[in-house]
């Protein structure tokens, strides 16, 4: 990214420090966090009000000067003029109050906050009963979801154009997709056609192509939380990124 806007002004460079993957350690690691900021940054640098700097840290063998400067502290870290904020709450707080730009990523809209604030938790709720109240449940929220989407007509989640509220969503809707698929067989449903086209709209943004982790580094992420071990032919595999979708959404 350029140091300076379309006036020739400069303009700030932001880094953002984000877990690399769990399997190679180099790419870009399936932080949900991670990936919501990177979004959210990703879209202020295409606006030239800043200039992003994406470094990546793989947090079983920290570079030394990691933990001397960040002490026990874990990525997403966000770094402006020398400062690190460390928590998510703080950073998003920045991001919209410090960051030039900022503030136009976060709208309110209380029905959006409402309807998406659960997604994540059903979908660990279903990873970890597997059965079929858990995934009526999962289909629930992103009913709802998908009628809002209806009813509003935009192409995002408040209008159309991205805000925070699709940084937030659009990362834990990739992990429902492919882990999802990997440990409970389960695929969102075609019916929810609104929801689809608002998923295959992201897959054309930059914003989430580029912080978008591989299928193999999603996977791995909830294999470690169930205790399951990655095997040495996941570790050699070629990274694949599902960005598919219905062949009735295609068109």
């Amino acid at each position: 990214m350029g140091e300076t806007n379309g006036n020739g002004l400069s303009v700030p460079e932001i880094e953002l420090i984000i877990k690399a993957s769990g399997i190679d350690g180099r790419r870009k690691g399936a932080c949900i966090f991670c990936q919501e900021y990177f979004m959210d940054l990703y879209l202020l640098a295409e606006l030239k009000t800043i200039s992003l700097k994406i470094t990546t840290v793989d947090m079983k063998r920290p570079p030394a000067d990691f933990r001397s400067n960040f002490e026990a502290a874990q990525p997403p870290i966000l770094i402006d003029n020398g400062m690190a904020i460390l928590e998510n709450e703080r950073i998003e707080r920045h991001i919209m109050k410090q960051i030039p730009g900022g503030h136009n990523l976060f709208v309110p809209d209380q029905e959006v906050s409402k309807k998406i604030e659960n997604v994540y938790s059903k979908f660990k709720l279903m990873l970890m009963k597997k059965d079929e109240p858990s995934i009526k449940a999962m289909n629930s929220i992103l009913s709802r979801i998908d009628d809002m989407l209806g009813s509003k007509g935009t192409r995002f989640l408040t209008g159309d154009t991205m805000c925070c509220f699709d940084c937030e969503l659009m990362p834990k809707l990739q992990h429902i997709r492919v882990a999802g698929a990997h440990f409970v067989d389960y695929e969102i449903p075609t019916e929810y056609t609104n929801l689809w086209k608002y998923i295959k709209e992201m897959y054309q943004l930059d914003a989430f192509i580029q912080s978008n982790p591989a299928d193999q580094d999603i996977i791995n992420v909830y294999k470690n939380q169930q205790g399951m071990m990655t095997k040495k032919h996941e570790e050699l595999e070629m990274p694949s990124y599902t960005t598919s979708v219905p062949a009735s959404i295609a068109d």
